[in-house]
């Protein structure tokens, strides 16, 4: 290794040396990671070449939209590779949790009840549902919530999850990741294995799953073992990094069509939208997601199996199987989430001049601190770490668009803890 480069960069030959010794332990799980990405890569391959994908796709249409082709042929792709029945792919959806709520929304009516049998949701989720007080939420639309919490070892009480489904449950979410939890992130056949169990006891459920930093990690998506909904953000894993903007929803015809409804208006549905000039990113992001993917997975291992050495606490472990890109680490104190944070900014490729600071975000009940540095703002299949200012003060870490940079950005966030006297190196 040529380690004058890392040292202009600003990581010590220490450092550097650590993460060397570090990846090289880790060549089995990498070869495991590239299988899985060859594999999707030739499914989103196959659903490209099925559905015809040509350069007019990659154009786009203004005002209303109509007979928008590639945004059209973009959604029978998404159809095809998460082995739906529709899919709604848009920029309009702004986000992640926009895209959750217009699910939420579209399929809960006035005195239906949501159920999460897996915890709390992520943060910004408490206000659309009602938890914390909030402007159009649902409970303000009279749907009434429920929740069952995991058991200390993570696993799903299945007991009171019965207990809690009643006449008046319509939908039940299930967050595949952890968000801002220590707690194990739920693989496909896990969650599977809950969609079934929740059917069996109410025939006719709607089940909807966040599969937020989940996409192509597996060889199956949630939609694959039954269902209703599968929702993400293209600001994640099948942006692929490209896309700059938007959300999909993937599911049953009778789901995704009142999605449509809702996030237009009724009687409208999905002939109105326009691409604009989005197309060719969201096609070509979708193309390149299984492979960075792949490199945030390589990058969440490596994150693991370093920090662990040095005593820290990591949710997964570096040898537990991996179902998201996020990886949890719990650093203890408040001076240590800011010097990693720090660091992952310091080897960002836009504003690494910047340093990060905790500070209220709208959709949090504590400071959070963010680290991101990114082509496309806020976009975590990007290099990035953020975590809320409470404790036990872990910081979350995913993306990286390539394995490389990934790596270098845990070795800069561990060289900030060094430089603080947070950490001993050797």
């Amino acid at each position: 290794m040529n380690y004058d480069i890392y040292e202009k960069l600003g990581v010590s030959r220490a450092v550097a040396a650590l993460g060397e010794k570090t990846a090289a332990a880790l060549t089995e799980r990498f070869r495991a990671i590239d299988d899985t990405a060859e594999y999707n890569q030739a499914k989103v391959l196959y659903a490209m070449q099925k559905n015809r994908v040509s350069a007019e796709c990659l154009t786009g249409t203004t005002g209303y939209g109509h007979d928008d082709k590639g945004r059209d042929t973009l959604e029978q792709v998404y159809v095809d590779v998460f082995h739906t029945e529709a899919a709604l792919v848009r920029p309009a959806l702004t986000c992640g949790t926009h895209a959750l709520a217009t699910a939420l929304s579209a399929n809960l009516l006035p005195g239906d009840e949501l159920l999460s049998p897996v915890g709390k949701p992520y943060d910004t989720l408490e206000e659309v549902i009602g938890i914390r007080p909030g402007v159009c939420s649902l409970k303000e639309f009279g749907v009434t919530y429920r929740q069952v919490d995991l058991l200390p070892d993570g696993a799903f009480d299945y007991e009171n999850i019965k207990k809690a489904i009643n006449e008046k449950t319509k939908l039940v979410t299930i967050q595949r990741s952890k968000g801002y939890q220590m707690r194990p992130t739920f693989s496909v056949k896990q969650i599977g294995e809950l969609i079934a169990f929740v059917k069996s006891v109410k025939p006719g459920l709607t089940v909807m799953v966040d599969n937020c930093y989940g996409e192509f990690t597996e060889e199956t998506e949630p939609s694959d073992v039954g269902a209703d909904m599968t929702v993400g953000s293209l600001i994640k894993n099948p942006g692929g990094g490209l896309a700059p903007i938007g959300g999909y929803i993937a599911g049953t015809r009778e789901c995704v069509q009142r999605c449509h409804y809702r996030l237009t208006g009724p009687g409208i549905g999905q002939d109105v939208g326009a691409s604009l000039d989005l197309n060719r990113s969201l096609y070509q992001g979708f193309f390149l997601s299984p492979t960075v993917t792949a490199g945030a997975l390589k990058g969440a291992i490596f994150a693991a199996r370093l920090y662990e050495g040095l005593g820290f606490r990591c949710v997964p472990t570096a040898e537990e199987s991996r179902h998201d890109i996020i990886q949890s680490i719990e650093l203890g104190s408040k001076a240590a989430m800011e010097a990693f944070c720090e660091g992952i900014q310091a080897a960002a490729p836009v504003d690494s001049y910047v340093t990060p600071v905790p500070c209220p975000i709208p959709g949090y009940n504590d400071d959070v601190i963010m680290a991101a540095g990114a082509f496309i703002q806020g976009a975590s299949i990007e290099l990035s770490a953020d975590g809320p200012i409470r404790p036990p003060y872990a910081v979350y870490f995913q993306g990286g668009l390539t394995w490389q940079h990934a790596k270098l950005g845990i070795l800069m966030s561990l060289q900030k803890l060094a430089e603080k006297g947070l950490v001993k190196i050797g």
